[in-house]
This record gives structure tokens, C-alpha cells and sequence, in this order.
């Protein structure tokens, strides 16, 4: 009473694939390690010069209140928001002292669309990149 099979299934895997991969990393590693370049210029300071700090400049900011009302930043007074008609020229004065074309718009989450779609209009009427800052 024979209940074994005929069919044996092999456990030992072929090497010759596993030597061929070998080979082919062998030759990569082998190539890249030329063709990797090892004098990359670099400009650094001497130790004995002296380096000037580098000043972060603050992005100019409107900032969109709950009450649809706004506030320049830097520079603006937080306690004193102010309606869009008078936020015009301090915006401009903060993107023209920034020296990039750009305004960050901050909004409660509160306010309404219509308020931050009007900063919008301005940076369009402007040609100032738009850049909406958002809480996670």
C-alpha cells in the first residue's frame, strides 16, 4: 500500500542564475566606482576669513481675519485689523522692501472665500506670485 507520491518537487535552487547576478552587480559596483569623480570642486572660505551673517528676510503676509478683516505682516499692528481698500499700499510697500514678487496669504479658517480671493486679485493686478499658507 503505497501512498507516496512519484512526484518529488526539488528544494535546491539553480546557482548558475544566482552566479550571473553576481557577476552583473560585480560589473555595476565595478563601473560606477570609475565613473564616480572624487575632485568636485568646492569653494570654501579660509579659516581665517570672516563670514557675514546671512538675514533670513520674512516673506511679506496678509493675514485673513475671522471678522473678513486684514493685517500686513511684518510690520502691521495685529490689534488694529484693517478693511482691504487700506491694506493696498502697505502690501505694496512690504513686497517692494522684500525684493521678491511674491505675498503669503494666511486666513482664519473662518473667513470667507470672497476675502482671500480679493488678496488674490490684488497679487494678480500686481504680478506677485500668490503663496497660500495653510494649517495642517
Amino acid at each position: 500500500m503505497g501512498m507516496s507520491s512519484k512526484n518529488k518537487i526539488k528544494v535546491e535552487g539553480g546557482m548558475s542564475s544566482m552566479t550571473d547576478l553576481v557577476f552583473l552587480l560585480l560589473i555595476f559596483f565595478i563601473i560606477i566606482s570609475i565613473m564616480s569623480n572624487d575632485t568636485t570642486p568646492l569653494d570654501l572660505p579660509n579659516p581665517s576669513e570672516t563670514l557675514d551673517p546671512v538675514k533670513k528676510k520674512v516673506n511679506p503676509t496678509v493675514v485673513v481675519t475671522e471678522d473678513n478683516l486684514y493685517y500686513v505682516m511684518p510690520g502691521g499692528d495685529a490689534s488694529n485689523p484693517m478693511p482691504f481698500e487700506d491694506i493696498k499700499t502697505p502690501a505694496l510697500g512690504v513686497v517692494e522692501e522684500s525684493g521678491k514678487l511674491q505675498l503669503k496669504i494666511a486666513g482664519h479658517k473662518l473667513a470667507d472665500y470672497e476675502a482671500v480671493f480679493q488678496v488674490l486679485a490684488l497679487c494678480q493686478a500686481n504680478g506677485w506670485d500668490p503663496v497660500l499658507a495653510y494649517d495642517k
